[in-house]
């Protein structure tokens, strides 16, 4: 443990908590403090031998840190990322975030969670930018935008989820007149949440797609205009393609799983391994192919659209439906704050689509839910397709969510089935 000296108190606070603290084994204080037990960190530095470079140089593809995946369909996994991961991120920073010399970046992420380099250090460090770091224990949206006008943030991250409870609160009571760029990643961003940020902030937010396993892959980059709901283009460091269930190239406007091609090269910022696993790193990455489980499709500009985890795809009467595309269509229904959607099985049709939903305050205690049901399936029908609506609707007070604030779909799939079991 080591303690400034130029603290005191600090010294005696861990002097009486050390009959709790058996794991302590030594006391380094900074400066020349050196008694009751304590090593002056000062005088070791002084007296240390000299360097000498020790016989095994470390090599760019050993293990510089360990990060967990956020858990959204099924445990988390241990992801083992090299000494060049950092390098990766300059892409994120530089062409994602739009960051420079003169930025004052904020992304909102837990440490505990990939987000965090992503957003808080490589990138954004090699760029020149300064980071904003905004510490809080308990997520408040009114705090946030009030750290963001005061301290005149530049640039902005955070998951759709934040954007979501941002949107709640009367924007125009926040001078936000030093932001200048907005970005989201984490999840895919609903167009109903990007419309109405840029009616009350005059901003677009540039959604981007990544994994644990890897740097920004796919972005909405500063020289694009945005789509809403897209999440842009791939990154050019990546070799990427769309493959369909036979193992073929998908078309474009053809659904298929986001894969990296690494037969020729390994791109900067794919992980090492999932650590001490390589029965498992081998189901994702064989082959020279990284496999994301991650479904999208591509429009005829080149622009890749989410549509779901491959295990989160509801399979229905012949369609395959992704649960984001049904999530977006109910975030447009003023009943809805937040929503999952899942699948359901159905002797008739294999799987029927079900919405897990949060209420908006003013319909929590709406006495005819019912109604509300049939009007929430009806608007779905319209936005997207008939085939696509809800046939199952239950109303919640949260969501099962990850550290990261991911919903885990997962989850509600498991309580379902054991409904059906039981």
């Amino acid at each position: 443990m080591i303690v400034s000296a130029d603290e005191p108190i600090m010294i005696q606070h861990v002097n009486d908590c050390l009959k709790d603290s058996p794991s302590v084994k030594v006391l380094v204080a900074t400066g020349s403090y050196n008694k009751d037990g304590w090593h002056s960190m000062d005088e070791g530095m002084k007296n240390a031998p000299e360097f000498h470079r020790p016989e095994h140089v470390n090599d760019n593809h050993d293990i510089s840190l360990l990060y967990f995946t956020s858990g959204s369909s099924g445990n988390p996994k241990m992801v083992a990322h090299n000494f060049l991961y950092p390098l990766g991120h300059i892409v994120t920073a530089k062409y994602w975030h739009n960051v420079n010399e003169q930025s004052l970046h904020l992304t909102v992420a837990d440490t505990g969670w990939g987000k965090a380099v992503w957003g808080k250090l490589y990138g954004q460090w090699l760029s020149g930018a300064a980071v904003f770091v905004y510490d809080h224990e308990k997520f408040t949206p009114a705090n946030i935008l009030a750290a963001m006008a005061k301290y005149r943030v530049t640039s902005f991250c955070a998951p759709p989820t934040i954007y979501r409870y941002l949107i709640r609160e009367d924007l125009s009571q926040y001078d936000l007149s030093a932001l200048k760029y907005c970005t989201t990643a984490g999840e895919p961003l609903n167009p109903s949440v990007f419309e109405f940020w840029k009616e009350h902030t005059g901003l677009d937010i540039h959604e981007g797609f990544g994994q644990t396993e890897t740097a920004m892959t796919i972005g909405t980059f500063p020289w694009m205009t945005p789509k809403p709901g897209s999440l842009g283009v791939p990154n050019p460091a990546y070799d990427m393609d769309l493959l369909t269930n036979d193992g073929r190239s998908a078309e474009d406007g053809e659904s298929g799983e986001i894969i990296l091609h690494t037969d020729k090269r390994l791109p900067l910022g794919l992980f090492e391994e999932y650590y001490h696993n390589p029965e498992l790193t081998k189901t994702v990455h064989n082959n020279g192919i990284y496999h994301t489980g991650d479904v999208a499709w591509r429009d005829g500009d080149g622009y890749y659209w989410f549509v779901g985890r491959t295990d989160d795809v509801i399979k229905s009467s012949g369609y395959r439906i992704g649960p984001f595309e049904v999530e977006s269509a109910l975030m447009t229904h003023p009943a809805v704050v937040e929503c999952a959607v899942t699948g359901v099985p159905d002797e008739v049709r294999g799987q029927v689509v079900k919405a897990t939903i949060i209420l908006a305050k003013e319909y929590k205690d709406v006495p005819d839910k019912e109604a509300l049901i049939k009007d929430i399936q009806n608007h779905v029908k319209k936005v997207s397709a008939p085939y696509k609506y809800p046939r199952v609707v239950e109303f919640v007070d949260e969501l099962p969510k990850t550290i990261s604030g991911k919903i885990k779909r997962v989850e509600i799939r498991n309580k379902d089935a054991n409904k059906i079991e039981n």
